[in-house]
Formats: structure tokens, sequence, C-alpha cells
């Protein structure tokens, strides 16, 4: 996938989108900086189980999520952290640990936290560690279709 796939299907969808490859960077905090990106629109994936099925919490870089707030806004009685061997080949082509969060190209559900959709735009991993996406918020969410609800707290 995952550049070709997304790129294809953003385009496809007449989704206007900023891609910017840079030097690999691991955490999102590291990703925010490197992009100049705010922290707070800087999207992290968060695979996660909900009731045992594999679904995708997309938070702030600087936000962690919370699970009795994921499971508020599932509906779910369990949700929890996925392993890593759990979902590694559930996005085929992505390297673990920036999956974009457009769980519909995967077949799973995604949650995204209210704060991202308060901003105009919203910036995350493209698949790798060296290529990033940015686009607006509205695109995303007429085209991922997400449940937005709370799942972080501040400090």
């Amino acid at each position: 996938m995952p550049l070709e796939r997304l790129t294809s299907f953003l385009d496809g969808n007449a989704v206007r989108y900023v891609l910017v490859q840079h030097s690999p960077a691991y955490t999102a905090p590291e990703l925010a900086a490197l992009s100049h990106v705010p922290g707070k629109e800087w999207a992290k994936t968060v695979m996660v189980k909900l009731d045992g099925t594999m679904a995708m919490a997309v938070v702030p870089a600087s936000s962690r999520v919370v699970f009795d707030l994921l499971k508020g806004a599932s509906g779910a009685k369990t949700a929890e952290l996925a392993g890593e061997q759990e979902f590694k080949d559930l996005c085929p082509g992505c390297e673990l640990g920036a999956m974009p969060p457009f769980g519909n190209l995967f077949g799973m559900d995604v949650y995204v936290d209210a704060q991202l959709a308060e901003d105009a735009e919203i910036a995350f991993n493209a698949g790798s560690h060296t290529e990033m996406v940015r686009l607006p918020f509205a695109d995303f969410q007429r085209l991922v279709n997400p449940k937005v609800a709370k799942l972080t707290r501040t400090a």
C-alpha cells in the first residue's frame, strides 16, 4: 500500500492534500516537531481491540487513549491496546507504528478524538516512518466516517 493506495484513494475522491517525505521519525511528538505541525493536529493511530475486534483510535500526538472513554464511545464492554503481533498483518505494506488512520481501507472501525475535529487540518503517517500526509479534517471525516468522541483527557 501504503502510499500508493492512500494517494489513489484521495485522488479518486478529489481530495487536496500535501504529501511530505522526511527523515525517519518514530514517535508522534517527534513527527509533529519535524513536520512543523502542532502536536494537537498530528494524528497518531493507536491500534486497539474492542470486544476482541481490531479498530483504530486516532488521537493527538501528545495524548494517550483513555480506554474507559473509548469503551463509552464504542459501546464495547472491553477496550484494550492491541499488541504488534495482533495487527502486524492487518495493514499490508505499512510499517509498524506508521499506519494511516484510514481504517476503512483495512476493514476496521475508526474512532477519532474530538480534539482533532476542532482543527481545520489533520496530519498523519502515510504508512511509513518517512512519509506524512496533511489534509482538511472535513475530507478525512467524509472519507473515513469515523466516530468522533472524547477519547483523551487533558492533564
